[in-house]
């Protein structure tokens, strides 16, 4: 073995390029030999998948844009109605995203079952249930929110108008969606202030009462009462306005939604304030007692004042909510009928198919060709044989 190798070193360098050169030369003889093959079958391939591509019914897509509501949640509102109170209860980020919540209502079955029924989509999609029809309908519509702040609807359909139809009329059903709930939102919100002002409000004159009940001396007035009390009591009030809001928000938000653990945060900070303002207020207990009977009595007065004040600006605002007509939709784009075709792309659909006809006769050549060679040596027809006769036991154990 040595001695070869050692032999085969001892050739010249002309030699071995002259090997080279077969080897290539025998590669291009291959080539040439099934040079008719490989011209005519990938040009057959490509006339016969221009002519297919023909035959695959077009698809257009049609696109609408639309710029989401702005506005702020209903817990940010509230919040923002408690003013300096609404201070003392720190920022809670909210959604990151809003716009993925409207993504999520265009995809919902509320919608979904709205489309289907109003273009009759069971007939169209032949699907014989809703389910069915729901699952073609999100096969055929993109809805993706881009980072300017749009969100885009496309709809892909054979018939062009009916793409621009069904895209726009994704966004008019968003719209009675968000109108539906943002009233009915509105209308629990003001149906149950309403209710607390009314019991705040009585609440308000028996204290008003009471306190004017209350003999005023010249020592209580010159103690000051309002300085160390006002503050205390609208925390008070704050708290309790929270706690009411938290069991309004139950009727129509999940514990887990960020709104309702943004007014659950604001108030356990509320709660925290009230408890360092308790502390540090100096204690009545050692006051006379008609002077301690008086801030108790204002200090009641003031609680129920602030309350009332708090609801009566939470009802303002969800008369206002109510009023409104819904979330306003600006459709920066609505969907036109598509002039050209999305699908089939034909010169795509031919130069794949000819590229990958082309790749397949090679190896088709050049295998065929490398087995009839391994045909004419012994050693190789007997591995050949053996090849084979493993293949057969393999299929034939399967």
């Amino acid at each position: 073995m040595n001695e070869n190798q050692s032999a085969q070193s001892n050739l010249p360098m002309g030699m071995h390029e002259a090997d080279d050169e077969i080897s290539l030369l025998d590669v291009l003889q291959t080539v040439v030999d099934n040079l008719r093959l490989l011209v005519l079958g990938p040009l057959a391939v490509g006339v016969t998948a221009l002519g297919v591509s023909f035959l695959i019914p077009p698809t257009y897509t049609a696109k609408t844009q639309f710029l989401p509501p702005q506005q702020q949640s209903a817990a940010s509102s509230m919040l923002a109605s408690l003013g300096s109170l609404g201070g003392l209860a720190g920022a809670v980020g909210s959604i990151k995203n809003p716009a993925d919540q409207y993504l999520a209502y265009m995809k919902s079955v509320t919608i979904q079952d709205s489309l289907v029924e109003r273009f009759k989509l069971l007939e169209r999609y032949e699907a014989k249930t809703k389910s069915d029809a729901r699952l073609v309908l999100t096969s055929n519509v993109q809805t993706v929110s881009g980072k300017d702040g749009l969100i885009s609807v496309e709809v892909n359909d054979k018939d062009p108008q009916f793409a621009a139809d069904l895209a726009n009329a994704h966004v008019e059903e968003l719209g009675k969606l968000l109108s539906k709930l943002a009233t009915t939102e509105a209308q629990q919100r003001r149906l149950f202030f309403e209710k607390q002002i009314a019991l705040v409000k009585e609440k308000l004159n028996e204290s008003e009462i009471a306190l004017k009940a209350t003999g005023v001396a010249v020592s209580v007035l010159k103690s000051n009462p309002a300085t160390a009390v006002a503050t205390a009591a609208g925390l008070q009030a704050a708290v309790t306005a929270q706690e009411v809001k938290l069991g309004s928000m139950r009727g129509y938000l999940a514990e887990s939604s960020p709104d309702f653990k943004q007014a659950t945060s604001e108030l356990v900070n509320l709660r925290t304030q009230l408890a360092k303002q308790e502390k540090n207020s100096p204690a009545t207990g050692g006051k006379p007692t008609s002077e301690g009977n008086y801030i108790t009595k204002y200090r009641e007065y003031k609680y129920q004042e602030t309350l009332f004040e708090i609801f009566a600006k939470q009802f303002e605002l969800a008369k206002v909510d109510e009023a409104r007509e819904g979330a306003v939709i600006q459709v920066v784009d609505a969907a036109q009928a598509p002039e050209r075709r999305a699908k089939p792309k034909k010169a795509m659909i031919v130069v794949i198919a000819t590229l990958a006809s082309e790749i397949a006769l090679l190896l088709f050549v050049f295998v065929r060709q490398a087995l009839a060679n391994a045909g004419k040596d012994s050693e190789s027809a007997q591995k050949l044989t053996q090849l084979k006769n493993s293949l057969r036991q393999a299929l034939r154990r399967n």
